[in-house]
């Protein structure tokens, strides 16, 4: 049966920064304007609730840690009220929703995870947790684990999510194509310091060749720095030149031949929509099916552990191991028969 087209949105915002609550009403208000514009699908920067912690790039880790208190202060639960009001807007709108948070947990005041949630309209369908944070970030984030690399299969079609740096990473990219990812999430933040890093460009060759290497389409949404944000971080003179270089963001939309559909965004705010097509996916995959055809199954093979990391696992007794279950999780994660692991396995004949 052929997919219905739809138009995605991809929102180039700064969130109103380490403000939970107004950032979700910003947030509402944006999902509100790009549904009236006929989007289906509206897709926000990494983090964007309620912002990143830029101060890593800057000051030494004692003179960052306050700044860590108050951005543990501006974390959300999943599921939570704030994740509530996105989950009744896509309900009352009929449309879907990615967003990235900074994500507390239960257990600890000192972890918070950079995810993004996945909203559609019966709820919430999934969370997705960074799994490496790049370079400076690894003073504020924690990484996640293989549970949530996943593709989900939405109204729209298989849809899978990777935060920034993740788009780089070839074997997770390749976990979401194997398992029929059509419309691909990358999701950024607005990278100032540009001295010898061209945070656009970076963008644009990672989404064009991931939807050329997939055939897919790629759905692009970086933050963007405002003034407010500036100065809400109360930077000397010369940091302030460190979070003012531009270029510094980038937002569009590819098709499955690695070229935009959408009209390009750098650095302003906005949204910029784009016409999916799926069926547009089929032909070109003909040609490379990295998936199929064109892959050698008998000489590659690639294994994911999707067993959830938890600081605690309790035997003997029905409790839980310290988190509320992924909603898109199974209960019980399907086994390897050989193996007795809980992996993905991909090959194409028996050992």
């Amino acid at each position: 049966m052929p997919f219905l087209p739809f138009k995605a949105a991809a929102v180039q915002a700064a969130p109103v920064f380490l403000d939970v609550a107004a950032t979700i009403d910003k947030a509402c208000a944006l999902v509100r304007e790009a549904t009236h514009a006929g989007a289906e699908l509206v897709v926000f920067p990494e983090v964007f609730v309620a912002g990143y912690p830029y101060w890593n790039w800057y000051l030494s880790p004692l003179e960052g840690s306050s700044w860590f208190a108050r951005l543990q202060q501006s974390t959300v639960r999943i599921p939570g009220p704030e994740i509530d009001q996105l989950c009744a807007e896509a309900a009352r709108l009929g449309i879907y929703i990615v967003i990235g948070v900074n994500e507390r947990v239960p257990y600890s005041l000192g972890t918070i995870f950079n995810t993004n949630v996945i909203i559609g309209p019966d709820g919430l369908i999934a969370r997705h947790r960074k799994l490496v944070p790049t370079f400076a970030e690894k003073l504020t984030w924690a990484s996640g684990d293989g549970s949530s690399l996943r593709v989900y299969d939405t109204g729209l079609g298989p849809l899978g999510v990777l935060a920034c740096g993740e788009n780089t990473n070839t074997l997770a990219r390749y976990t979401l194509l194997a398992q029929g990812e059509l419309i691909h999430v990358a999701n950024y933040i607005a990278f100032p310091f540009v001295s010898n890093y061209d945070m656009p460009e970076a963008i644009r060759i990672r989404a064009g060749a991931h939807s050329f290497e997939g055939k897919i389409f790629t759905i692009v949404a970086c933050s963007a720095m405002s003034r407010d944000l500036i100065e809400t971080l109360k930077p000397t003179p010369a940091q302030e030149k460190l979070l003012s270089g531009t270029p510094n963001a980038f937002s569009g939309i590819y098709g499955p031949d690695g070229r935009l559909v959408s009209e390009p965004l750098i650095d302003e705010e906005g949204i910029v929509y784009g016409e999916i097509d799926l069926n547009r996916c089929i032909e070109p995959k003909q040609y490379h099916d990295i998936l199929g055809h064109y892959n050698r199954f008998d000489i590659f093979r690639l294994e994911v552990n999707r067993a959830p990391l938890e600081p605690i696992h309790f035997s003997g007794e029905n409790a839980w191991a310290g988190r509320p279950p992924n909603p898109a999780e199974p209960e019980t994660e399907p086994r390897d028969e050989e193996h007795g692991a809980a992996v993905i396995r991909l090959r194409t004949q028996t050992e």
